[in-house]
């Protein structure tokens, strides 16, 4: 079939199954990454997709076709991926993921050695363009072979020990798994660490189904039975995550979801605390309480353009010790600069244990101050027009172009941007009132209607 060059992403390869991302492809791009990077032995997983079996199955082929070991690490969430390809002495992998899409999708996630990213700018778009012009199969005499491995005790021992995990005290946690397989991680850590934590589970059986709709837990609607079950359980806190694990999501003990800009805040200070005099990675949407958390514990935010690639890049180029998107992102240097979603989890825990504090009252120095829109998206054809339009409006505030459009003044600022991911145009306001906020938001989305 033609190729879909669209489906190439500046992160990942996600498309709809199996009209746009399907066995053939799957099968072409393993081959095409061997030819560009001629790896010797990789890391393979999968999510929890329907999909997921028989695109596996082509990617398999595709690298043992070409004489390439694989070491299949089966139904994994994506940051237990990264893991095995920073942990194993291998060149690199592929996770066949389309991370929190609609049921319909599937794609592809893929790393160097060491779990460093192939992005749009280190490689991806290579293996695009292989792809489609088509080159002659590689067929290797001595076919690779293939050796199951479970890293998920390992990569619990990794995510526990990152705090002190004896000190953890008791608490009760709703935590919805979406239908991945975060839950179940989750259950075991406490087994094998015999961790003080009872588990209220939410939808922690795997099914690539995803029964009740995208497996997005930023998505507003998606929020309201874990919230629920935090008022009805009196439970300390809530965690969520999306359905490859690699996003983690908390609401406090009062049933408010708390938005990953203000968790980003929250984690700098404790590991600034560990790490002084570190640099933190932070993204252009939503940056006053991050950047106030960060200078005034001693550190130095550095404004990255969003995407999980994109960090993990600037985390090893910029050294930091952390970084933190308010999609709920969350990459540790001693995590091979990636992205996980368990270590968040425990870190936050061991604040509240440390501090005796509650969710609520760690965020609170800066959910008092800084009040925020919530990601607004907006389905529209005039995305270029849009953003030049409000860039010409608001002409007289600070305007800095790292990511899309940002636009500061004294008492508010906005950001406006393209998704990379979905065909859509975000904006995100913040303001040092919730009236200003409100007012600024209001006027924002009324202007994009009226040209979208």
């Amino acid at each position: 079939m033609a190729l879909n060059p669209s489906i190439f992403k500046s992160y990942d390869i996600r498309g709809i199954y199996p009209t746009d991302f399907n066995e053939e492809i799957a099968y072409q791009v393993a081959q095409a990454y061997v030819k560009l990077y001629n790896p010797k032995i990789v890391v393979l997983g999968r999510d929890v997709r329907e999909s997921g079996e028989s695109l596996f199955n082509a990617a398999l082929n595709g690298f043992l076709d070409a004489g390439v070991n694989v070491i299949n690490i089966g139904v994994v969430s994506t940051d237990v991926f990264y893991f095995a390809v920073g942990e194993l002495p291998v060149d690199g992998g592929i996770t066949i993921s389309a991370s929190h899409n609609p049921r319909e999708y599937n794609g592809m996630n893929i790393c160097k050695r060491g779990a460093e990213p192939i992005s749009s700018k280190t490689g991806l778009f290579d293996i695009r363009d292989l792809v489609d012009k088509g080159f002659e199969p590689l067929k290797s005499d001595a076919k690779g072979t293939v050796e199951e491995k479970d890293v998920l005790d390992d990569f619990l021992k990794k995510a526990v020990e990152f705090v002190d995990y004896k000190q953890l005290k008791p608490i009760k946690v709703v935590a919805n798994a979406n239908f991945g397989v975060d839950v179940i991680m989750l259950k075991r850590a406490v087994e094998i660490f015999n961790l003080p934590l009872t588990i209220v589970p939410l939808n922690d059986r795997p099914d690539g189904t995803f029964p009740k709709g995208p497996p997005n837990p930023l998505l507003p609607g998606n929020r309201k039975e874990l919230l629920a079950a935090i008022s009805e359980e009196k439970a300390d806190l809530g965690v969520s995550w999306d359905a490859d694990g690699d996003r983690c999501f908390f609401a406090d003990e009062t049933a408010n979801f708390i938005e990953g800009y203000f968790m980003t805040a929250v984690m700098s200070v404790e590991l600034l605390k560990k790490s002084p005099g570190s640099t933190v990675i932070i993204d252009p949407r939503l940056t006053w309480a991050t950047t106030e958390a960060i200078t005034s514990n001693g550190g130095t935010p550095f404004i990255s353009p969003p995407g999980m690639t994109i960090i993990a890049g600037n985390m090893k180029t910029e050294n930091a010790i952390f970084g933190g998107e308010m999609s709920s992102h969350f990459y540790f240097k001693e995590n091979y600069g990636r992205d996980n979603g368990m270590i968040p989890f425990f870190l936050i825990w061991e604040m509240m244990s440390k501090y005796s504090q509650t969710l609520s009252q760690l965020v609170s120095p800066y959910t008092s101050k800084y009040f925020i829109s919530g990601e607004i998206n907006f389905e529209t054809e005039n995305k270029d027009k849009i953003i030049e339009a409000i860039k010409e409006k608001y002409n007289d505030g600070k305007q800095e172009f790292v990511d899309g459009l940002s636009v500061e003044y004294d008492q508010w600022r906005f950001n406006l941007r393209k998704s990379n991911t979905e065909p859509l145009l975000r904006i995100n306001v913040e303001a040092r009132s919730e009236k200003v906020e409100k007012e600024k938001t209001k006027e924002l989305v009324d202007l994009i209607n009226s040209m979208a």
